[in-house]
């Protein structure tokens, strides 16, 4: 990204961005958390071992 764009441009960009983007549900963002959590507490397991 260029890193002399102003705020306001970025800004106007990352709200496109996002607006592109699909919904998430509640159900949809609590399925993700888990699946990370289990990722992440997974990784944290082959590292010790």
């Amino acid at each position: 990204m260029n890193p002399k764009i102003t705020f306001k441009e970025r800004s106007k960009i990352e709200t496109e961005i996002l607006s592109k983007q699909l919904p998430v549900t509640l159900e949809e963002a609590k399925l993700q958390a888990a699946q990370l959590k289990k990722q992440s507490s997974q990784k944290h397991k082959k590292q010790r071992a």
